[in-house]
């Protein structure tokens, strides 16, 4: 018979049988850790994902906030159905844009330049147009004293404004159906009668037959600013008195009032170039006037 193993052997089998059980256990514990930790660790970079994106979003709207400003949706734009256009408060040409407008007053200098607005980058226009006439017309006074020292042939007047941008579907509304607003009327009809027609023009002003007419001005970037309802109305009339073959060139016709007078008292017919946020129109003194917008 073969020998009985020691009966102190047993308890060794008992634990080595034991044994695998245990550890396969443990593991089991291990890996379902493991994989909790994994899913948690997946769940956060999830939500930190859509944090950051999310914060990319806001700063990307505030940041559209603060370099625009919220024009307010004025009756003229709830009639037409056109959002108006954010405005911009530092008056910034871009070099393709002076450029455009350098070369209109070149094509024409010397001549008689009237310019609606005295913004610094409009200095340079007198030497441009050196040998011609030059005449600024601006609102506020401390914008005045910047033409100190210029060029022979230049002139600033003060003018006021007595409208504000948010009346100007009003305006629109009267200047089309009030005669004393026609373009026909000429200069010499021009009354009080018509509510958007400037007032205490310097007779110089009126009776230049003017070459090229740039209105960047007044003020446009608020309901309450005065608005260029008046000012391109006013240019559309000696533009009309003047040579033949005015050029008037508009700047900021991205917004609404600035694109909606310019077709209204220019005519869109009469629009031959463009450049950023410039449009020229050239119109001719003796074309036939069949209508307001003509």
């Amino acid at each position: 018979m073969p020998p009985q193993e020691p009966s102190s052997h047993q308890p060794n089998s008992l634990f080595l049988y034991i044994l695998p059980q245990k550890s396969s256990l443990k593991l089991t514990t291990i890996r379902t850790k493991s994989s909790l930790k994994m899913n948690l660790t997946k769940r956060k970079l999830i939500l930190l994902l859509v944090f950051v994106l999310v914060g990319a979003s806001l700063l990307r709207v505030l940041k559209i906030t603060i370099s625009t400003s919220y024009f307010p949706t004025s009756e003229m734009d709830q009639n037409t159905g056109n959002h108006p256009s954010p405005a911009y408060g530092n008056k910034i040409l871009s070099e393709k844009e002076l450029q455009f407008l350098s070369d209109i007053v070149l094509q024409k200098s010397p001549c008689n330049l009237l310019v609606f607005g005295l913004e610094d980058q409009y200095l340079k226009l007198p030497f441009i147009n050196k040998g011609g006439s030059t005449v600024f017309l601006e609102d506020k006074p401390e914008k005045l004293i910047k033409m100190n020292g210029n060029v022979d042939g230049t002139r600033v007047f003060r003018i006021r404004y007595k409208t504000s941008a948010k009346e100007a579907y009003k305006l629109l509304k009267h200047a089309r159906t009030h005669p004393s607003c026609s373009l026909r009327s000429g200069i010499r009809m021009l009354t009080s009668k018509c509510k958007i027609a400037l007032n205490g023009f310097p007779k110089e002003v009126l009776k230049t037959k003017w070459d090229i007419i740039v209105v960047d001005g007044p003020g446009g970037d608020g309901p309450d600013s005065p608005g260029r309802m008046g000012a391109i109305y006013m240019a559309g009339v000696l533009a009309r008195a003047g040579n033949n073959g005015t050029n008037v060139v508009v700047h900021d016709v991205d917004r609404t009032i600035e694109k909606w007078f310019s077709w209204e008292f220019l005519s869109e017919k009469n629009l031959v170039s463009s450049k950023g946020k410039f449009w020229n129109f050239r119109i001719a003194q003796k074309q036939k006037l069949g209508s307001l917008t003509s």
